[in-house]
């Protein structure tokens, strides 16, 4: 009877012992090595992107805790552990809410957790020291404009081991994979339509100078005049910095030529709104007078009278497909190695009520 008290009492012990070892948590593993949980998570799984000394205080904690991961769980924990950084300074807000709308999506169908940042107020050595605090958070990063075109930016995030996904960016390197359309097609597209309408003296107003997408949406609008032998002025050339009010001042500036154009081509909706807004200022008829056109069928482009005929740029669908690209990274094997990709979506011309068939008026007349 003795002996089988013995046996009961040293199972009761051994039961005792195993709750204890299973009830040490990954936030406890994480307080004890002085690291993040998913600096915890990334070594306990055998995912790359973590600096060595980590690594080692992390598995000298997991030992002398005896921390023991349920396996069972961890598929299922893995997608709630994984945490992604949307990080934006885009000032267009009709811009932005495609850009959350995708990743929302995205993140939602992965499980995954979503954290958005807003470095607009931050300088560039404010921005670089926020992305290595991030580092120690995140397992990817997603860069929509302009900030996916900083070098500084994207070398914090990829120096650490940390997965980069850029938005709308033609730069594409080995380093980072990005999703985006062919600004240059897209453009020369749009100017083609124009002209194909009976325009031939076309104001272009530019976007930010700072980003890629702007060079080569410029570089489309030159494409289209070259292909039907339009000459190219750079009086009809404006710049501009993707912004309503940038629009505005360029809008102003293109209808006080002396020979003004028939039709402005801005590079993206905010700058078409604003220029719908100063011809209406200024007593023209928007078709009638001038025609106007954008770039990216945000709901910039259905907010104005008449409605806008854009290039739809499938801004929610690059966000969730950033997800699912990044995702893929972040559990990628550290034996496969780094793999990059450059994802191109369609694009499409969408037409509205916003530009006049000359070649009608002309009939007409």
């Amino acid at each position: 009877m003795q002996r089988s008290k013995g046996i009961h009492s040293l199972k009761k012990s051994q039961k005792a012992v195993r709750r204890k070892s299973s009830a040490i948590t990954i936030d406890e593993v994480a307080a004890h090595a002085g690291v993040s949980a998913m600096t915890v998570s990334r070594v306990v799984n055998g995912h790359a992107g973590v600096r060595e000394a980590n690594r080692e205080r992390v598995m000298r904690s997991v030992l002398a805790l005896d921390y023991r991961p349920n396996l069972a769980a961890s598929a299922l924990a893995a997608a709630q552990h994984t945490c992604i950084a949307l990080i934006y300074t885009n000032p267009s807000s009709s811009y932005l809410r495609e850009l959350l709308v995708g990743a929302l999506r995205g993140s939602t169908r992965a499980a995954a957790q979503l954290v958005i940042a807003t470095w607009d107020e931050l300088d560039a050595p404010a921005r670089r020291e926020a992305a290595r605090q991030l580092c120690n958070s995140v397992a990817g990063v997603i860069l929509p404009p302009p900030l996916c075109e900083s070098k500084a930016i994207v070398a914090e995030f990829v120096n650490a081991g940390i997965p980069v996904v850029s938005i709308a960016s033609s730069r594409f390197s080995d380093r980072i994979s990005c999703v985006r359309i062919d600004d240059r097609q897209a453009s020369r597209e749009m100017v083609g339509h124009l002209i194909a309408h009976g325009h031939t003296r076309i104001g272009y107003i530019k976007g930010d100078p700072n980003q890629t997408a702007s060079a080569h949406r410029w570089e489309g609008y030159r494409d289209a005049l070259a292909d039907v032998g339009i000459g190219y002025d750079d009086a009809l050339v404006q710049p501009g910095y993707f912004t309503y009010r940038s629009g505005l001042e360029a809008a102003e500036r293109l209808l006080s030529l002396q020979l003004p154009p028939s039709a402005i081509f801005a590079s993206n909706d905010d700058m078409a709104s604003a220029v719908v807004s100063v011809a209406h200022r200024r007593g023209m008829d928007v078709p009638g007078d001038l025609s106007v056109v954008g770039f990216d069928d945000t709901s910039a482009s259905t907010m104005v009278w008449p409605e806008l005929t854009t290039i739809h740029q499938p801004v929610a669908e690059m966000a969730d497909t950033a997800i699912d690209i990044l995702l893929r990274e972040i559990r990628r094997t550290p034996s496969s190695g780094r793999v990059t990709v450059n994802h191109v979506l369609a694009h499409h011309l969408i037409t509205r009520a916003s530009v006049a068939n000359l070649h009608r008026s002309f009939a007409w007349r």
